[in-house]
């Protein structure tokens, strides 16, 4: 499986230490090379991006702000020259930290590290061909049936599944679950929702209506929420 990645950071220099790495690795196919993250916003619209290695310190939009501010992201790899970034970065749950100057040693460890979460993620991935799942539920194991699963709530260490018929208690964090359902037919619309796009009744300002729910619309999510819903607008 080839990775497409991007390699973002504002200085000439580095941008050009990272695409050599990239292209004596065979498993990495560099999409694009990017001078800050709002360039890196608009490739990820046009293309399928798997992994970017974003540097932290740049103008305007850090790397860190992009990636709080992001509604959704492929895996990310931070670049830096500043060690003291290294804590925040991992809270954000990204894959790695790469300390400036970037030996190649170093870097494929990481490229190596990224293969595996993505195979791994692809992998455990439900087909979007597969109309069902099974989950582990009060000490037993339940075909949940994709049609019927109206949204997913994030608890302090599980989720509640809300299908049409009852609710699911799964011990699984709320990440792995959303990374398992399939994108096309569910989106997150807030830090502890995700809803299946075919249970939306209705979008009322910062509302989603299901018929037997109404869920608060963040303001993080919103933008994707609405190009997802656009894609299937009616227009003139």
């Amino acid at each position: 499986m080839m990775i497409n990645c991007l390699v973002v950071d504002d200085e000439p220099i580095a941008r050009n230490g990272l695409i050599e790495h990239i292209r004596q690795i065979d498993f990495l196919n560099l999409v694009a090379e990017c001078k800050s993250a709002v360039e890196a916003a608009g490739w990820l619209q046009k293309k399928k991006i798997d992994l970017i290695f974003l540097d932290i310190q740049m103008p305007k939009l850090t790397g860190i702000d992009f990636v709080k501010t992001a509604a959704s992201l492929p895996s990310v790899i931070f670049t830096t020259a500043y060690p003291e970034y290294a804590i925040e970065g991992y809270e954000l749950d990204v894959l790695d930290y790469l300390l400036k100057p970037i030996s190649f040693n170093r870097f494929l460890k990481s490229a190596l590290k990224a293969q595996e979460f993505i195979l791994g993620k692809s992998k455990n991935e439900i087909s979007a061909t597969q109309d069902f799942f099974f989950i582990k539920s009060n000490q037993k194991i339940e075909k949940i049936i994709i049609s019927d699963l109206l949204y997913v709530e994030a608890m302090s260490n599980y989720v509640v599944l809300h299908t049409k018929q009852k609710k699911h208690i799964v011990y699984i964090t709320f990440k792995a679950m959303e990374e398992q359902l399939p994108r096309n037919l569910f989106v997150r619309i807030h830090k502890s929702f995700i809803v299946s796009i075919n249970a939306i009744k209705a979008i009322d300002g910062n509302e989603i209506i299901l018929e037997s729910a109404s869920l608060p619309l963040s303001k993080s999510y919103k933008d994707e929420v609405m190009s997802r819903i656009d894609n299937l607008l009616f227009k003139r």
